[in-house]
């Protein structure tokens, strides 16, 4: 009945997308393109896919498939009867390459190095506005490439950053999509970002042409899977 359900849900979403996001959500304003806020050096790509580690309960819908991908990409692969539908990319910044996000720390009042309780109210208090910070600085490098790349043929709109948690980790669930002036959607996408006290979480998926990885190749396979990936992300083995 749930598998069912979300279904359902997925065609909602479908349809539902470019009328809601253009009434519902806030939308950007202009320049140029800027580099998304998780710059820094990634976690040696040699050390084999982390998904194998990190990977809790793979729910899907019925006849899907969900398994880390072969190689060492950081890559999550969703597929059905033999067909890959899309996958799900994660990347991990270490703390120690992030300046801008010790930054955000320090103005949350977290000490660089301080032990983490992650359960602690006081320690998922202070981390929220400094993930939050992360993503407006996320949502505005996106709105600027995005305007310099369609101008005003697309309506780029954020989704509200939602906590939530991932794994064991105080995180954020955020997303933004771009709408076609005529009607439809150019690209939607979908993240998740956590942070364990040394390294920065951020798993994202998308419906985007101009994407290689981390992409659905159908608006509407992503649609129907966007309620699995919460779960999956809530259940991470994770930090």
């Amino acid at each position: 009945m749930l598998r069912l359900y979300h279904l359902l849900l997925g065609s909602i979403l479908i349809v539902s997308i470019p009328v809601g996001a253009k009434f519902l959500l806030p939308q950007f304003s202009p320049p140029k393109v800027v580099q998304s806020p998780a710059v820094g050096k990634l976690l040696n790509p040699n050390e084999g896919n982390i998904w194998q580690k990190i990977l809790g309960n793979a729910s899907a819908p019925t006849n899907w498939q969900v398994a880390a991908c072969e190689g060492n990409a950081p890559l999550l692969c969703i597929s059905s009867k033999g067909k890959r539908l899309g996958t799900v990319e994660i990347n991990v910044y270490p703390l120690a390459n992030n300046e801008d996000f010790r930054k955000k720390l320090l103005a949350a009042g977290i000490p660089i190095g301080s032990q983490v309780d992650y359960q602690s109210s006081k320690y998922q208090t202070q981390v929220l506005p400094a993930l939050k910070a992360w993503v407006a600085d996320h949502y505005a490098a996106f709105a600027k490439d995005r305007q310099g790349k369609y101008g005003k043929q697309i309506t780029f709109s954020s989704y509200p950053p939602q906590p939530v948690p991932v794994g064991k980790l105080q995180g954020i669930r955020y997303g933004f999509a771009g709408l076609k002036q005529q009607g439809g959607v150019e690209e939607q996408h979908i993240g998740h970002v956590a942070f364990d006290g040394s390294k920065l979480y951020v798993i994202t998926t998308a419906f985007d042409p101009g994407m290689q990885t981390g992409k659905f190749e159908k608006l509407e396979d992503l649609a129907i899977f966007q309620p699995y990936l919460y779960a999956i992300a809530s259940d991470l083995h994770l930090p």
